[in-house]
């Protein structure tokens, strides 16, 4: 029964990192421009934040769930401000500065810390975690251990998921030129602006 619900709730983490948006958009421009080290450090963030939302559905913290769907428009709001703000930061780097701090220790964190903040206010991940557990526990709250199978789960599934992308992505890191990098930093930097500007426009509209 254990083992079924782990891979219940590893296809659940897969299901939810897997879609490409922002997050993955972000992995990908960082697995090109810093290796795959920063690009899997970023997505563990988002897992991170898969996770936390993982342990609200699989304990039945009702209450507390609650409170992050009555916050979904102001934490989208604070999402596109900081994903406007990622947006302008990669369009003003350079390839040749993203080359450098590839392998600066310090970058880990940032990496980490900022994906982690943007899936935890993405407003598709918080309602995707309420209708998959109201589905997966019919209403009732788990028990200990399956919950904490339920967490590392979700964890696992989402990781592995942004594992795979960022040794895929980086498999073709090397054959780029500083040029396509510039492009490819400038691409990433309009769509993640574009993702902004549509976040706030459905916030607006709400």
């Amino acid at each position: 029964m254990a083992t079924l619900l782990f891979f219940k709730s590893v296809l659940i983490g897969l299901s939810i990192a897997a879609p490409v948006g922002p997050i993955g958009l972000l992995c990908i421009q960082r697995t090109l421009g810093q290796g795959a080290r920063i690009g899997f450090i970023s997505g563990l963030g988002a897992a991170m934040a898969d996770a936390c939302y993982g342990a609200l559905g699989a304990f039945g913290i009702s209450a507390i769930t609650q409170i992050f769907v009555t916050l979904v428009t102001p934490l989208a709001f604070f999402g596109a401000l900081f994903l406007a703000w990622m947006g302008v930061k990669i369009l003003r780097a350079s390839a040749p500065e993203h080359a450098a701090s590839a392998g600066d220790p310090t970058r880990a964190l940032p990496a980490f810390a900022s994906v982690f903040f943007l899936t935890l206010s993405n407003p598709l991940t918080i309602l995707s975690f309420v209708a998959i557990f109201a589905t997966l526990s019919s209403g009732e709250t788990m028990s200990g251990a399956d919950g904490m199978v339920v967490v590392l789960g979700v964890f696992f599934g989402s990781a592995l998921w942004w594992l795979t992308l960022s040794l895929g992505v980086s498999c073709v890191r090397h054959r780029l030129g500083v040029d396509a990098m510039r492009w490819i930093d400038r691409s990433a930097g309009v769509f993640l602006l574009g993702f902004a500007a549509w976040q706030l426009v459905r916030v607006i509209a709400n």
